[in-house]
């Protein structure tokens, strides 16, 4: 870790996502302050620099910016009434999370009484992405709190990029994990196809990856299909907690009246991973799924 101490962050939330980037930081100079229900993701994140708190109103106390990674609403609201109880002077308080919009301007709600800042940040990427710091941060909301925040998200994001108005950022990242959820899919069912005409797994991942039919999710799991391995550390999503993202996007498309034929396809696919063992996996064992469904097994 750096000598060189760059201010203090706080990182609630020490999951996939949000412990790779309290990681990141740390590696760069930071003193993060991170807290986590799971005493594993304590250790872990400890073992690797950063400072642990003994609630998320410690955390709070401790940093003057925030950041939140959290896996379901009522965990955001929670880790929200921790940081008014903290009674700190003000914080900024960017939100990495998929959430609907709504219960994001909740949050922002209680904490702007409060006195303190939320910007809405949701990032473009997976767990391995979030390890190699190649996210895009998509922030919206005050933008002199954002640009105050860059050094930050310079540390673990290749791209940061200010949408304008509070849950634009969150609008971007439904666009773009609608399409995560359809190549994702996309990419499954073409290594099923290769490996049904008797093609090695590997050759097709290697032949796709570097030719017209590629994309970064297919770069990026199409691995782990080849591999028929979608638990431990190859995990970047789980398909449980990408069941929300799935249902969140569907429910504002389906509010604004846009239509979404090919993601609307991929739903019985990741419904059916979940229904056959794979819940806590990564979301390329749909791959399997579409084995299943093809009568095809590996040796």
């Amino acid at each position: 870790m750096s000598s060189v101490t760059k201010g203090t962050v706080g990182v609630i939330g020490l999951g996939i996502m949000g412990g790779a980037i309290a990681r990141n930081l740390a590696a760069a100079g930071w003193r993060v302050v991170g807290y986590d229900l799971d005493a594993a993701r304590r250790e872990e994140a400890a073992s690797n620099g950063v400072e642990i708190a003994n609630s998320a109103e410690g955390v709070a106390q401790a940093a003057p910016a925030i950041l939140t990674s959290l896996p379901k609403p009522a965990a955001l609201m929670a880790t929200v009434e921790a940081i008014v109880a903290a009674k700190a002077e003000r914080r900024t308080v960017a939100e990495l999370s998929t959430f609907a919009i709504a219960d994001k301007t909740a949050a922002e709600e209680i904490l702007r009484r409060a006195g303190h800042v939320m910007l809405d940040c949701p990032l473009s990427g997976t767990g391995s992405q979030a390890k190699a710091k190649d996210l895009v941060v998509y922030a919206s909301g005050d933008t002199q709190a954002i640009e105050a925040l860059r050094p930050v998200f310079a540390d673990f994001a290749r791209e940061t990029h200010d949408l304008g108005a509070f849950g634009n950022g969150m609008k971007m990242k439904f666009v773009a994990n609608l399409l995560v959820a359809i190549h994702n899919v996309a990419s499954a069912e073409a290594m099923v196809l290769g490996m049904k005409a008797g093609l090695d797994p590997h050759q097709v991942f290697k032949l796709v990856k570097s030719g017209a039919g590629s994309s970064r999710v297919f770069e990026l799991r199409a691995g782990m299909m080849a591999d028929n391995r979608y638990d431990g550390d190859n995990v970047t999503m789980k398909v449980s907690i990408w069941q929300k993202d799935m249902a969140v996007i569907g429910d504002f498309a389906q509010s604004i009246g846009a239509p979404t034929p090919l993601f609307s396809a991929t739903e019985a696919i990741y419904n059916a991973a979940m229904s056959t063992g794979h819940a806590m996996h990564d979301t390329a064992s749909v791959c399997a799924v579409l084995e299943t469904m093809a009568g095809l097994r590996r040796n």
